[in-house]
């Protein structure tokens, strides 16, 4: 089986990847190891081409230009020539991209286009109240027009972009999300100076609930005068070119300084140490397609406060292996705190059904048959 990923977020020294960069960086690999012939194509971040193998994966980043107004262009015609290169010189199988990956791509003779549903332009929009761009519609329109399947990373991402966008009665699978159980060391017996302390680890922005979150901080302090709260991850800004991470100093200056401290990002090979140093992980994004911080937590066996939005409820079952707050509700957020800690008493049981959960829904092997077993669905339909 020969495969090529189309992505502009695989990891490299240097980049700072998303969420799609760090599953493909866990995923592609072990399909590699596994005898399947893996290539990520994307463009590079700068304007030089790289073809290099990283763990037996053959990584082509094309160059990039950046042109304004007319980038898209040049970038399509170098993925398009540099597709068919690949395919000339070893004929593929599957190329499997993003929603709008197959907007201006052309399809190799025998090639199967899978589009992995990640969150498109339609399901964020809709999650968060905004026009459909026409740029970005036409392409998601045209692209899921060229698929011939389509992967779903949670039964929340599958339905409601079913119903903004049409499969046209194409094969559609959920598959989660693949996480390094090995990576995401289950340490039950980890010792923590402070048991109510939290961590977040995200893009410090409004919809991943970064101010409601530091307004629930705020409500508990009194009843929990130790509580602390580390912030990690990259700024965000606004259409002023404001930094979001600004107005967050700004709203801990005076009586939270002591209970919140904000951090650079970090690399993922880093993220496990931090989780690790705070009792409990909390991610109040107003919406994920599935997200990979929760399952990596709670691999670990941390105790994991996510979003009731989207997945949420398909990830965490309430009181038993996490807790879900609203994240749009400040109140909601601190009452799931307050909850976490005075659950702290059942820190070992409610860590080993996190783990359970992890290993029994999101666990590498898993992960890896069920994707081997509709490649070859598709590629013999």
């Amino acid at each position: 089986m020969n495969i090529c990923f189309l992505t502009h977020e695989y990891p490299k020294p240097g980049l700072n990847p998303g969420g799609v960069g760090v599953f493909l960086k866990t995923f592609l690999p072990i399909l590699a190891k596994n005898g399947i012939n893996v290539t990520v194509l994307g463009a590079n971040n700068s304007n030089a081409l790289e073809d290099t193998v990283v763990e037996g994966v053959r990584v082509i980043r094309i160059p990039n230009p950046k042109i304004k107004g007319i980038n898209w262009w040049f970038i399509a015609k170098g993925l398009n020539q540099k597709l068919q290169e690949i395919h000339a010189d070893t004929p593929l199988n599957i190329v499997e991209g993003s929603e709008l990956a197959f907007a201006f791509l052309k399809k190799p003779k025998g090639v199967k286009f899978i589009i992995r549903l990640h969150g498109g332009h339609h399901f964020f929009a809709e999650s968060e109240n905004r026009k459909i761009q026409f740029w970005k519609g036409f392409q998601e329109k045209r692209s899921f027009k060229k698929a011939d399947a389509f992967i779903a990373v949670s039964d929340y991402v599958k339905v409601h972009t079913g119903n903004l966008l049409s499969f046209d009665n194409k094969p559609i699978k959920k598959i989660r999300y693949g996480i390094d159980t090995d990576k995401f060391n289950f340490t039950s017996d980890a010792f923590n100076s402070n048991p109510h302390s939290l961590v977040f680890v995200g893009t410090v922005c409004e919809k991943k609930g970064v101010k409601n979150l530091v307004l629930a901080i705020d409500q508990v302090k009194d009843q929990f005068p130790n509580v602390h709260l580390d912030i990690y991850g990259k700024d965000w800004y606004f259409s002023n070119g404001d930094s979001y991470k600004d107005m967050i100093r700004e709203m801990i200056k005076g009586r939270l300084e002591s209970h919140i401290q904000l951090h650079d990002p970090v690399p993922h090979d880093q993220i496990p140490e931090i989780y690790e140093s705070a009792e409990i992980c909390i991610f109040p994004s107003f919406m994920e397609t599935q997200g990979l911080v929760a399952p990596e937590a709670m691999a670990m066996g941390k105790l994991v406060i996510f979003t009731d939005k989207g997945p949420g409820p398909e990830t965490i079952q309430h009181g038993i292996d996490g807790f879900l707050c609203n994240p749009l509700e400040v109140s909601s957020i601190a009452e799931a705190i307050r909850e976490a800690f005075q659950a702290l008493g059942r820190k070992k049981e409610i860590s080993r059904a996190a783990r359970k959960t992890i290993e029994e829904n999101f666990g590498l092997s898993k992960i890896l048959k069920e994707n081997v077993n509709f490649y070859n669905q598709v590629i013999h339909a």
